[in-house]
């Protein structure tokens, strides 16, 4: 399978996933959205579609993000399997008839998520325990569309996790490491005070949940591509 990745922020690569998806000798062009013009979607088997601190809403004002739009709804409407992440997840969340909006709190460090009743029955979350530990750096969220599942929840932003067939959105970021950490606490710096960590509060959030993140990373998109193949092979 060919998978289109794109990339969204300099500073903000798919991690895990992506690094998964390419060791398994699948076919992946990395496209960086933000400097880069976007190709058929219809090319590809897949869309991996990642962060970026600006805003969904906001994608009028911001011509890359509007091409990651267009090129997310053409996938969509062609039924080709989107998995998104963070604001990738919200982008997707809005073509299939979610809303976009400012979380009350912002959640920057560690978290645990918790499975929902349809999480723990859901083969993308196959293998998964009650609650795990998960990485956030976001102001935004949204909510679930139509015919949507969600599939994980946390305490100060509900919606973490949902599925829409093969359309999947996930807010938390399981695919990070504790050295991207480190460079967002430079990059964002200024965004720190809104939740009362330090830098170095963040970084160690992430470097103690680490070894329990990278692993579900590789699990939960092992289950998507798994999930996909189902769905175009069911009698495999």
């Amino acid at each position: 399978m060919k998978v289109l990745i794109l990339q969204n922020c300099e500073y903000e690569t798919l991690g895990t996933y992506e690094r998964y998806l390419i060791d398994s000798g699948m076919a992946c062009d990395v496209v960086h959205a933000y400097r880069e013009s976007l190709p058929d979607p219809a090319d590809y088997g897949m869309l991996l579609v990642g962060g970026t601190p600006d805003s969904a809403y906001n994608r009028a004002e911001l011509p890359y993000l509007s091409q990651v739009y267009a090129a997310l709804s053409t996938a969509v409407k062609g039924n080709i399997p989107c998995f998104g992440v963070c604001c990738g997840a919200q982008l997707l969340a809005e073509i299939i008839g979610g809303r976009v909006y400012r979380n009350p709190e912002m959640e920057i460090g560690g978290y645990r998520v918790t499975l929902t009743p349809d999480g723990s029955s859901d083969p993308l979350l196959k293998g998964f325990p009650p609650d795990w530990p998960v990485f956030h750096w976001h102001g935004d969220t949204f909510d679930l569309p139509p015919r949507a599942i969600l599939l994980a929840q946390g305490e100060k932003c509900r919606n973490q996790l949902f599925r829409c067939g093969t359309i999947a959105g996930v807010q938390f970021h399981l695919e990070v490491t504790s050295n991207q950490a480190q460079q967002w606490t430079q990059r964002y710096a200024l965004e720190l005070p809104r939740v009362g960590k330090s830098a170095q509060q963040v970084v160690a959030e992430c470097r103690a949940f680490e070894s329990e993140m990278q692993p579900l990373a590789v699990r939960l998109i092992q289950n998507y591509l798994a999930l996909i193949d189902h769905e175009f092979n069911p009698s495999r």
